[in-house]
């Protein structure tokens, strides 16, 4: 498991049978005995303890005995059901224990009642051992469950780190309380074979976050084949995942092999899955579940090992809830979750971001921007997040001829240039170069969030996307 500041690394396994260093203690709730001793035994084998009762008076006596982890419940269990089985536990001693439902038909309005309900997740039936294992992992990652006896004693026996896992902070550009949490997860997914579900608005990342997650992985020396599913009209996507045989269609004039075949052994990326047609997504569902489908034009099934990372820019639940977007594709597709905030939402990040992008614009030719110019970009809401941000800095940089003032970004940016500077800015450096300048804009940022806030330290770091501690301590550094 990866926590904050350490890295454990081993060989790379595909079924993620190692991601938990602790035990976790689970209660299994399930009607279909067949269902839930094969849980069981899956959690298992990937060395937790579960328990399994069939009915929900039986759970409840279970959790008044012993403090447990997590509860997988089925929502038909006998008695009262699941979803009333959750509120009685959340409202119960064990409030902190987390709680999965489990439908084999699920609708969206369980969904949204159990997720409301505090649910940590609402699941399809059955799952498969790599579902399972990311569902631990993700708790696990998001309460920050890195702290045991049993990561230390394995931090202390680790082999040397992966070095492919020491490129992440070089690939992945911030050090907000998001972007680390980003960063937690991708370090997760490494090391399961576990769908993964990018969520976050257009121009984040996402698909960079999607190749990162697979130049991380086991599959790393495989192909990672991306299928933009918003670039396809209906008529073709079908074609474009599955490929075709000769003479299938008019203008079919040879066999093509499509993207499940070409990514196989490695990673297929779904890029704006929200997007793919709804005739198209039940052969989609079958190619991930069982890794078999056939060409159009084909009656032969064949077989792709692929892992599958998907991206949306939209809340799928709404569209299951809206007819546009099937509920099991979307319980299979959802076993990872990364959340990638806006770039509005990590002020913070802004400095190191800027830095980054202008290497990557001007390569090595000199290149200086100065600090209050930054100070705006941080200042600006960014609908088109660092994707925008890019595209102003590069159209500032072949503009300036590598000089970027603040008059010139407050133009780009739609604004009017200011006469005068603010009356919180501080004094450029006169030398030092790109580095001096940075830190700068990052201190003359802290100053302007405090302002901006009234001197609530508090709000100034919730507005920056920074924990407070780690503002106080940004502000200590610079003698704030």
């Amino acid at each position: 498991m990866l926590g904050d500041g350490v890295e454990i690394d081993g060989p790379v396994r595909g079924d993620a049978a190692d991601l938990s260093l602790r035990a976790m203690k689970v209660l299994i709730v399930d009607n279909e005995s067949t269902s839930g001793v094969a849980l069981a035994d899956n959690l298992a084998d990937q060395g937790h303890e579960p328990s399994v009762v069939y009915h929900g008076r039986d759970a409840l006596a279970q959790i008044e005995q012993s403090d447990f982890d997590l509860v997988f419940a089925d929502i038909k269990t006998p008695d009262f059901g699941g979803l009333e089985l959750l509120r009685r536990i959340k409202g119960g001693r064990s409030r902190d224990t987390e709680v999965v439902l489990m439908s084999s038909n699920g609708s969206v309005g369980s969904a949204v009642e159990a997720v409301k309900s505090g649910a940590f997740a609402f699941v399809g039936k059955p799952l498969t051992s790599a579902e399972i294992a990311g569902i631990v992992a993700r708790m696990e990652c998001q309460q920050n469950r890195f702290d045991s006896p049993q990561l230390a004693q394995a931090a202390r026996a680790t082999p040397a780190p992966n070095p492919h896992l020491t490129e992440l902070d070089r690939l992945i550009i911030g050090s907000s309380e998001g972007m680390s949490r980003v960063k937690s997860m991708i370090k997760v997914s490494a090391r399961t074979a576990a769908n993964v579900l990018i969520y976050g608005e257009t121009g984040v990342g996402k698909d960079l976050i999607a190749s990162v997650i697979h130049r991380l992985s086991h599959r790393r020396s495989s192909p990672f084949v991306k299928v933009g599913c918003a670039l396809f009209p209906e008529s073709l996507i079908e074609s474009e995942l599955y490929g075709h045989e000769e003479g299938s269609f008019t203008g079919a004039a040879q066999p093509r092999k499509g993207r499940f075949e070409l990514a196989e052994g490695g990673t297929i990326y779904l890029d704006d899955v929200d997007d793919i047609p709804l005739a198209q997504q039940a052969k989609l569902l079958r190619a991930i579940e069982e890794k078999v489908f056939e060409r159009v034009g084909g009656n032969k099934s064949l077989k792709a090992d692929v892992r599958i990372v998907a991206s949306s820019k939209k809340n799928l639940l709404a569209k299951i809830g809206d007819g546009t977007f099937r509920s099991d594709l979307y319980y299979r597709l959802d076993v990872l979750r990364v959340r990638v905030p806006p770039l509005r939402d990590r002020r913070q990040d802004v400095p190191q971001l800027v830095e980054h992008l202008l290497r990557r614009i001007a390569g090595d030719d000199p290149c200086m921007i100065e600090p209050q110019a930054v100070v705006l970009l941080a200042q600006h809401e960014w609908p088109g997040n660092v994707r925008e941000m890019y595209h102003t800095l590069e159209r500032a940089y072949l503009i300036s001829g590598g000089h970027i003032t603040a008059d010139l970004i407050e133009a780009e940016m739609g604004g009017s240039a200011s006469s005068e500077s603010p009356a919180s800015a501080v004094a450029a450096p006169r030398s030092g170069g790109f580095q001096a300048a940075m830190q700068h804009a990052e201190k003359q940022l802290l100053i302007s969030a405090l302002e901006a806030a009234g001197g609530n330290k508090s709000a100034a770091a919730l507005s920056l996307g920074m924990k407070a501690s780690t503002f106080r301590d940004r502000l200590a550094k610079f003698g704030i």
